[in-house]
C-alpha cells in the first residue's frame, strides 16, 4: 500500500476540517456548554479500550462464526459512536498472536478457540476500516513480550516462534514470556507488531503496562544466562533491564516513522513510576508496584526524553485513595508531561464502577465524571480512555453515562 493510499484511508484525520467534517462535527465544537460547564475543547482524546485476551471484552467467546465476531465489533464500534467517543484501542496482539493474517505469529485462539486456524475474515483489516467509517480513530494494542497464560510449550500452534525458538522463552508465574534481554527477540517481536503496520492504515501503535512481568513472590525470573551474555557493562541486573525496555521503545518509535510519519505511538504504563518514598522525584504514593523498580520501565524518562507521541497512565483509584490517590497523580502526571510535547491522556477505570468488592466511591455514579472534572483542572490533560468496552456498553450504574452527560455534549477530533 503506499504511502498516499494510505493517507486518504486514514478517514477524517488529514487535517483539521474533515476531521470535523467526517465526524458530522462541524460547528458542534463551539456549541455552548449546558448547565455552565466548560465548553468542549475543539480537540479531546475520548477511547475505550477493547481487550481480546482471554475473550475479556472481544469476542465475547472463541468460536464464533465470522459474521458474529464481526456483528459483535461493529457493536462495538457504534456503541462508541454513541458515547460520543472517538477513539477505539483494539487489542490485535495479546499473547504472542495474531488478529490478521500475519507472518510471522498465528492467528489468536480467542477468534477460533484452536491457535493457528483462520477465522475466516480480517478482524483488524475489517476494524480499522469500519472504525474510520464512523469517525473513529483505530489504535493497534500490541503486548510485546507475554507468550502465553501457561506454562506447556507443547499447547502452542506446531509453528508457533516460540516452539522453534525455545531459547527465547522463559516460564514465570504460571505463564511463558519472551525474554526481552535478548537482542534476537527484542527484533523479533518489532517485527511482528509492525507487520501490522505497515499493512493496515492504523492511526497509532499501543502498548500497555506490560514489559518485563508483575512480581510474583518467590520466584526470581530466570534471565541469568543472558545477563551474564549482555549485562556486563550495568551496575546491577535492574539498570541493564530498564537499559533493555528503553532500547525496544527507542527502536520501536524509529521504525513506526520510518513507516509512516502519520502514525502516532502511544503507550499506556502503571500509573505509579516510583513513590517520592523511593525517589524524590515520585509521586506522593504508597503503591506496591512502582513500574521504574518492577517491571522495569522508565515510563518517566520515555515521557521526558519524547520516546513517544502520547501516555495513557492508568490512575485506576478512586479521589482520596490513601496509596494512591487519583488526585495526586493527575498533577504528577501533568508536571512529568509538561513542555515535552507529549500528550497526556488518563487511563480511567470504568470498570471498578458499581463492583461491590470496590470501595465506598466506587459505587457512586458520579466517581468517574468528577475524575474529568479534577482533571480539566490540568491543561497538559488533553483527554480520557476507558477501561474497558464491556462496561462503556453494559455501564453497571449509569457512571459512563454520567461521563457523557457531564462532559462529552457533542462530538469532537482526538487530539493528532
Amino acid at each position: 500500500m503506499t504511502r498516499h493510499m494510505r493517507q486518504i484511508t486514514r478517514r477524517g484525520f488529514v487535517t483539521a476540517a474533515g476531521a470535523l467534517a467526517a465526524l458530522g462535527m462541524a460547528g458542534e465544537a463551539a456549541a455552548a456548554p449546558a448547565h455552565g460547564r466548560r465548553r468542549s475543547c475543539p480537540e479531546e482524546f475520548r477511547g475505550m479500550w477493547v481487550a481480546t485476551v482471554a475473550n475479556r471484552d472481544w469476542p465475547s467467546r472463541p468460536g464464533l462464526t465470522a459474521a458474529r465476531q464481526r456483528a459483535e465489533l461493529l457493536a462495538y464500534l457504534d456503541r462508541a459512536v454513541d458515547r460520543r467517543l472517538n477513539t477505539v484501542i483494539l487489542q490485535v496482539r495479546p499473547t504472542a498472536d495474531a488478529l490478521w493474517p500475519s507472518p510471522y505469529e498465528p492467528w489468536s485462539a480467542y477468534l477460533t478457540g484452536v491457535q493457528g486456524r483462520h477465522p475466516g475474515w480480517d478482524p483488524l483489516g475489517t476494524a480499522v476500516t469500519e472504525a474510520h467509517a464512523r469517525g473513529l480513530e483505530l489504535h493497534a494494542w500490541f503486548n510485546p513480550y507475554r507468550v502465553a497464560g501457561h506454562t506447556d510449550p507443547g499447547r502452542l500452534a506446531a509453528n508457533h516462534p516460540a516452539r522453534k525458538h525455545p531459547e527465547w522463552v522463559l516460564p514465570y508465574g504460571g505463564k511463558l514470556y519472551y525474554n526481552p534481554g535478548l537482542p534476537e527477540v527484542r527484533a523479533f517481536v518489532q517485527d511482528a507488531m509492525l507487520d501490522a503496520v505497515a499493512r493496515y492504515p492504523v492511526d497509532a501503535v499501543h502498548w500497555d503496562d506490560y514489559f518485563y512481568p508483575y512480581p510474583v513472590a518467590g520466584e526470581d525470573f530466570g534471565d541469568d544466562a543472558a545477563y551474564r551474555r549482555y549485562g556486563g557493562g550495568f551496575r546491577d541486573r535492574a539498570a541493564w533491564r530498564r537499559h533493555n525496555i528503553d532500547l525496544l521503545v527507542r527502536e520501536t518509535a524509529a521504525r513506526i516513522k520510518r513507516i509512516d510519519p502519520g502514525i502516532r505511538f502511544g503507550i499506556s504504563p502503571f500509573g505509579v513510576w516510583r513513590n517520592s518514598s523511593t525517589d524524590p522525584l515520585g509521586s506522593a504514593t504508597r503503591a506496591g508496584v512502582e513500574t521504574y523498580d518492577d517491571l522495569h520501565a522508565d515510563t518517566r524518562k520515555w515521557v521526558r526524553q519524547g520516546w513517544i507521541d502520547y501516555v495513557i497512565p492508568q490512575l485506576y483509584w478512586n479521589i482520596g485513595f490513601g496509596a494512591a490517590d487519583y488526585a495526586k497523580l493527575v498533577p504528577w502526571w501533568a508536571g512529568v508531561a509538561r513542555g515535552t510535547g507529549v500528550d497526556l491522556f488518563i487511563g480511567e477505570a470504568l470498570y471498578k464502577a458499581g463492583d461491590p468488592a470496590q470501595p465506598a466511591p466506587w459505587q457512586d455514579p458520579a466517581e468517574l465524571s468528577r475524575h474529568l472534572t479534577l482533571a480539566r483542572r490540568y491543561p497538559e490533560v488533553r483527554g480520557h480512555c476507558f477501561f474497558a468496552a464491556k462496561e462503556v456498553v453494559t455501564d453497571r450504574i449509569g457512571a459512563m453515562a454520567r461521563v457523557v452527560t457531564d462532559h462529552y455534549p457533542t462530538r469532537v477530533r482526538p487530539p493528532r
